[in-house]
């Protein structure tokens, strides 16, 4: 019976490579967002002379919102393949976060980048009022709330956490 279990553990554990194909599909979505943001901006450029205050403001908000996007897909890729797939090898080049990442700060940092994601949005949304009705605007408003709210929780949950392992490492 042992020799069963030890053989479940083995496939169980094995079964985190699969996550490497979700991984490398966020890498290649990355580069197709890379090209959409290559489009934006080209587009920008071309047109900055003959845009408004307003509209300038509103196309370098949208390509703030894409670079936000982007950093966030490149932190879940890589914190998640450190935390669930396997640490990456000391390099002479090596990003100083790299494996201090664990799940908890992970969720914070994801749910800071939506908060930040979503305050673009609404910025943009402010900004062009005039094109949506109130019930609309308050709306957008609460969803922008509840990723506040959100945010603030799991980094006072993550915050508990980590006073709660300091208190048991200092029993220890």
């Amino acid at each position: 019976m042992k020799r069963l279990e030890l053989a479940i553990e083995s496939v169980i554990l094995a079964s985190r490579w699969l996550l490497v194909a979700f991984y490398l599909g966020l890498g290649l979505a990355l580069a197709t967002y890379a090209l959409s943001f290559g489009k934006k901006l080209y587009e920008f450029v071309m047109s900055v002379f003959t845009l408004g205050d307003t509209d300038t403001i509103l196309k370098m908000l949208g390509l703030i919102d894409a670079a936000l996007v982007a950093s966030l897909v490149v932190m879940v890729i890589i914190s998640g393949y450190e935390n669930f797939v396997s640490r990456f090898d000391e390099q002479d080049g090596e990003v100083h976060w790299l494996g201090t990442i664990d799940v908890g700060s992970l969720k914070v940092k994801v749910a800071s980048t939506i908060v930040a994601i979503s305050s673009i949005h609404l910025l943009q949304v402010f900004l062009n009022h005039a094109s949506y009705t109130s019930d609309q605007l308050m709306w957008l408003t609460v969803m922008h709330l509840a990723f506040v709210f959100s945010a603030l929780m799991l980094a006072y949950i993550d915050r508990v956490m980590a006073l709660a392992k300091g208190k048991k490492a200092e029993a220890e």
